[in-house]
């Protein structure tokens, strides 16, 4: 859905608390300001883990622009998806221990999901990102030593492809290989110059 074109004036919030979507946003050169969104995360009974993804990012991105309604918003989720299963944030190395465990030698698709929200003009688009992974056949040695090294607990999958958790993996199929960090630049770009800002 997408209403109105929106002024290039019209300022720029990144609607998430995530220091890796921060780092992305930031490669686009253009101001923005972070704002954490309230937004409770649990899944809904039966809910796929795409369509948790669009969900929540959507939710984020309403839930700042209610604060702050003339802005333009960007809200992003993740969501790792093992068949059909959703794989969060481990928070810990025993929890990202058994993911990994369920993940060796498996296909994972990681569903990132965006959404550009200004709540002034209407504006409002969706989309996604799927990202599938081949992880390797992993030891429980190697995965010990990566979660010691690395302690992505604040990762959905318990992996980072931008650091060590490259060292995971099989394979990465994607279009946009920011999704997989935590957020869609190339889909983001277009999103935002759909909304009037211009980064060129």
């Amino acid at each position: 859905m997408t209403i109105d074109i929106i002024s290039p004036s019209r300022s720029l919030i990144l609607g998430s608390s995530s220091k890796y979507r921060r780092e992305l946003l930031s490669r686009l050169r253009i101001p923005f300001d972070c704002v954490s969104p309230d937004v409770d995360e649990t899944p809904l009974q039966g809910e796929l883990p795409r369509e948790l993804a669009l969900r929540l990012a959507l939710a984020k991105a309403r839930a700042v622009a209610a604060l702050h309604p003339h802005a333009v918003v960007i809200g992003s989720d993740q969501v790792a998806d093992l068949n059909g299963e959703p794989l969060g944030k481990p928070g810990n190395f025993d929890r990202a221990t058994a993911q990994l465990r369920a993940m060796r030698g498996q296909i994972v698709v990681f569903q990132t999901a965006l959404a550009v929200v200004c709540q002034a003009t209407g504006f409002a688009q969706v989309d996604l990102a799927a990202v599938r992974v081949v992880f390797r056949h992993l030891t429980d040695a190697e995965i010990s030593a990566y979660l010691i090294a690395e302690e992505p607990y604040d990762c959905a999958g318990s992996a980072k492809s931008e650091g060590l958790g490259i060292a995971l993996l099989e394979r990465i199929d994607s279009d946009d290989p920011t999704a997989l960090v935590g957020l869609p630049l190339i889909r983001t770009a277009k999103m935002m110059t759909a909304a009037g800002i211009h980064i060129l």
